[in-house]
């Protein structure tokens, strides 16, 4: 009969594996990485105790098998795991008198580049540590790797590529294929790194660290692992942050690092401490899973107590509806938390929260608010069966073992929130303070269901003031800035709608053919639309289609019960009507390309993107140049002129 050790060891690995497969294999995250530690620093404390290691233990084995959808290949030399500890004095005797470079553990996805002859020749992913995979068209294209190197011998080296938060934020929401997966720069990463399509890791700015050298030929690094990295510096790569310290000097080390990862703009989970001696630490050899000459240090969590007051169902353009736990305002790490995403149902239903139940919460890495456990567990919370945003049903679906809830409206208003971004914007309605992520966060808590809405935002400003990083003073500022908006043209209303294929100067051009009047817009035919100058038939049925929907005239008239609509002003003579010109290159005279733009449409002409038969004019300080817009120009006849000509052009 197994023993209860025995038998919790098999459960621990079955779950470990599971988290483990998920997360490395696919992307998602079952469990916080705080319980996949305590899981397995448990798991490990059994196998001493009992001195049996299971087969398929994590503890005994790096990483999983690569998935199939990239080549494998065997790296030359085994990438093993770090052992680790979060306690100070721990690292202390690892380092001893010891010359140790301590420098940023990054939390990323660990890439193996090979260089010959100066040029990249491979690059391969850990994978399981013994077997990855082939990534090498897609390392080329991360923002940092050297393509060429001075260095003409045979190069392998390790590192970390890696996604900053600040690119996390931006990229994520630009891309349409991601969904709920990518909760963090990590997964994000990897599946950038392992996409088949190198395109799309190019738009997703990857960067790559270096934090090991495993072999050049014929140089000589005179034993040193810091010639190493600065050796590497001067081959044009970026190498991991670091600190030559002994046990002696290690505080004030650890001091810094530990205050600089909360204003780091790249994620990093820890640090690892790396024997600087090459010999000594090379003679140590390895363990089963770890080499001797290194060790890893995670953050000692700060952790504290709290009260769950209730859970926010959060909707995204996704459909997914993310649970979102809000509870007494605790400080960690500095700051001032109050709310934490539970992430999906499984680990909403794992934890068992209910109102009212003690909590316990931290950062993960310092930075990212996480409940760590539920200390009374009441049981499980009730999941809404509307969308919070539209009102719409939801339903529950079970992806990979996760269970989440989506909303199944495809007209809901969380799922459009990149419409909503444009209505706002500079050239719509230029409404200061309402970004993408206040957009969303108005929308999830239903203040927001359509444009006209967003003028009547002061009806929730109890609720508002009290959200986190929006008090009383950004309230203010948004109300000003809504007052601002309230009086504007009738073209940018029409370009904030949002209609296919309509941007600025179009709707410019539609609104002086019929005299800035809404109605006359609205009962157009698609004839006399298509029959204006530079329209035609595609803008004029995107328009006449818009307006033949009777929920679309009701928003429109919602929206225009809070506007001002005054009539652009014809700044001159309208010497460019009917005409289209092009702007490219930099420009001297104006600050940017729109304020050329506007000056082109004040007097009566057109900005378009490309050079066509119907462009009049293509504006380039480089007249002479070999782009592909001069060159298009030149086969079609068209004046290439630079600002200087234009603007005597213009008369100015």
């Amino acid at each position: 009969m197994e023993t209860a050790a025995m038998n919790r060891m098999k459960e621990l690995v079955k779950r470990l594996d599971r988290a483990a497969r998920a997360y490395y294999q696919e992307d998602i995250e079952l469990i916080s990485n705080r319980e996949y530690d305590q899981m397995y620093d448990e798991l490990q404390a059994l196998e001493k105790e009992t001195g049996t290691v299971l087969a398929n233990s994590p503890t005994a084995k790096v990483g999983y098998e690569a998935v199939d959808q990239l080549p494998k290949e065997e790296h030359e030399s085994p990438m093993l795991s770090l052992d680790k500890t979060k306690d100070r004095e721990v690292l202390r005797e690892f380092i001893g008198d010891h010359e140790t470079l301590l420098s940023w553990k990054l939390d990323g996805l660990t890439i193996v580049l090979t260089y010959e002859n100066g040029e990249l020749a491979k690059a391969v992913t850990r994978g399981n540590g013994v077997v990855g995979e082939v990534v090498t068209n897609n390392a080329r294209v991360f923002r940092n790797i050297p393509l060429k190197i001075p260095y003409a011998g045979r190069l392998v080296l390790r590192g970390e590529a890696i996604i900053t938060y600040s690119d996390f934020e931006q990229i994520n929401e630009s891309i349409e294929d991601v969904d709920a997966r990518y909760k963090n720069p990590r997964n994000l990463c990897s599946g950038s790194v392992r996409q088949l399509n190198n395109q799309i890791t190019a738009r997703r700015n990857v960067r790559f660290y270096a934090f090991g050298l495993v072999s050049a030929e014929n140089v000589d690094f005179h034993n040193s692992r810091a010639e190493q990295f600065e050796w590497l510096k001067n081959q044009g790569f970026e190498v991991v942050e670091y600190r030559k310290v002994t046990a002696a000097t290690l505080d004030q080390a650890m001091d810094y690092f530990s205050a600089a990862i909360t204003e780091n703009d790249f994620p990093s989970d820890g640090l690892v401490a790396l024997y600087d001696n090459i010999a000594y630490g090379d003679s140590l050899g390895r363990t089963a899973k770890f080499p001797r000459n290194a060790f890893a240090f995670k953050w000692a969590d700060e952790i504290r107590e709290t009260r769950l007051k209730k859970i926010e169902w959060s909707p995204s353009r996704t459909g997914l509806i993310n649970p979102v736990a809000v509870f007494d305002p605790v400080e960690l790490e500095g700051t001032t938390v109050s709310r934490a995403s539970v992430h999906n149902i499984s680990i909403m239903r794992e934890l068992q929260l209910g109102i009212g139940d003690r909590i316990t919460v931290y950062k993960a890495n310092m930075i990212i608010p996480q409940i760590a456990e539920n200390l009374t567990k009441s049981g499980e919370l009730p999941i809404p069966d509307t969308c919070p945003a539209c009102g719409q049903s939801t339903e529950i679906r079970r992806v990979n073992e996760v269970e989440s809830l989506y909303c199944t409206n495809p007209d809901c208003p969380a799922k459009k929130i990149k419409a909503f971004a444009l209505f706002a914007s500079r050239d719509a309605m230029n409404i200061d303070g309402l970004s993408e992520a206040t957009l969303e966060k108005f929308i999830a808590r239903g203040f927001i269901h359509d444009f006209g809405d967003i003028f009547e935002i002061s009806r929730h400003r109890e609720e508002i003031v009290t959200m986190e990083g929006f008090g009383e003073k950004s309230f203010e500022n948004l109300m000003a800035s809504l007052e601002k908006a309230r009086e504007t043209t009738l073209a940018k209303v029409i370009y904030s709608l949002g209609i296919a294929n309509i941007g600025l100067a179009n709707a410019k051009v539609i609104c002086r053919h019929f005299d800035d009047d809404l109605e006359k817009i609205r009962h157009a035919d698609e004839e006399e639309v298509s029959s204006i100058d530079t329209i035609g038939p595609v803008i004029a049925r995107s328009l006449t289609e818009y307006f033949a929907d009777p929920e679309n005239n009701r928003k429109l008239d919602h929206l225009m019960s809070h506007l001002a609509i005054k009539k652009e002003e014809k700044k001159g003579e309208q010497i460019f009507q009917n005409m289209n010109f092009v702007i490219t290159g930099s420009l001297e005279h104006f600050d940017n390309r729109n304020q050329a733009k506007e000056l082109v449409e004040s007097l009566g002409g057109k900005v378009t993107g490309s050079v066509t038969k119907k462009t009049n004019y293509l504006i380039n300080n480089d007249t002479t140049s070999n782009s592909s817009k001069n060159k298009k120009a030149r086969e079609l006849g068209i004046p290439v002129i630079s600002e200087e000509e234009f603007l005597k052009l213009a008369g100015h």
